[in-house]
């Protein structure tokens, strides 16, 4: 596997020109954020417009609009029980993100968005989508397209595969036979794609083990391929080197890593790494 470097940093983020608008930047839609884990959807949500998507609306449960917009005016909200708005919203994003806080009982939401969904959008399956995905036995429209981000048990609910068989084999065998991207998330976070050498993340440490900090990862990834149209594997594995390489940073002087201190360093590395 292909130990990630800043390398991989350089070689996806761009300098933004300068005739670009907002609208250059992509469009990016997070759906999730139930009544009960609401940060959740606001912490994928700041990420993603932190990491510099053009457009960013969350679809959540409507008590939790008045904090989203405390936390970031800069995103757009709708009410994820009203389906013809969240419809319209899908239909216009470059990238979609599902599952941050969504909850279990959320299976409509997530079919309707694979429903949606066509060949030009990216698809972003994170946190209790994954587990729906896995226990409903559903089916992508367009693997090629599709990033799972699971952590070692969501891992196991989706490939069957045990958390002591994730070998690198049995994974690769795996994500051939889906046809998506797979972020494998633990101490060493692996990625891996269909029928191409992966890439492995030796920088992950314990200060990041604190709740959010995959609805963060989500959220970047989401923001990283709203703007950034090179290889797609190359895009989410330069999301997921940003993410550990400013928790590395903060952990020198913190004993755990905030997910929302961490978000707001993200442009400022950014600016760091632009080619």
């Amino acid at each position: 596997m292909i130990e990630l470097t800043d390398e991989i940093l350089r070689k996806v983020i761009k300098k933004r020109k300068k005739d670009s608008y907002k609208g250059t930047y992509g469009r990016l839609l997070v759906i999730g954020g139930n009544a009960q884990y609401g940060g959740a959807a606001i912490l994928a949500t700041t990420s993603a417009v932190y990491s510099g998507a053009g457009l960013v609306s969350v679809a959540l449960a409507k008590e939790n609009h008045g904090a989203l917009h405390a936390r970031l005016p800069e995103a757009m909200t709708i009410d994820f029980d009203d389906l013809s708005a969240l419809r319209e919203v899908a239909k216009s994003a470059d990238v979609i993100v599902i599952g941050p806080g969504l909850g279990l009982e959320r299976l409509d939401l997530l079919t309707e968005v694979l429903n949606l969904l066509t060949e030009k959008q990216k698809l972003v399956i994170d946190g209790s989508a994954l587990t729906l995905f896995a226990k409903e036995h559903l089916s992508l429209p367009y693997p090629q397209n599709t990033i799972f981000t699971p952590h070692e048990m969501e891992l196991e609910r989706l490939s069957s595969l045990k958390i002591g068989q994730q070998t690198k084999e049995a994974l690769q065998d795996f994500v051939n036979q889906e046809g998506a991207i797979i972020v494998a998330k633990s101490s060493e976070t692996r990625i891996f794609s269909p029928n191409q050498e992966n890439f492995i993340l030796k920088i992950g440490l314990p200060a990041q083990a604190t709740g959010g900090m995959g609805d963060t990862l989500a959220g970047m990834i989401g923001g990283f391929l709203a703007q950034f149209h090179g290889e797609t594997r190359e895009t989410v594995a330069a999301a997921t080197y940003l993410h550990s390489l400013i928790a590395s940073h903060l952990a020198k002087k913190a004993y755990v890593v905030l997910p929302s201190r961490l978000i707001e360093e993200i442009p400022l590395f950014m600016k760091k790494y632009e080619c």
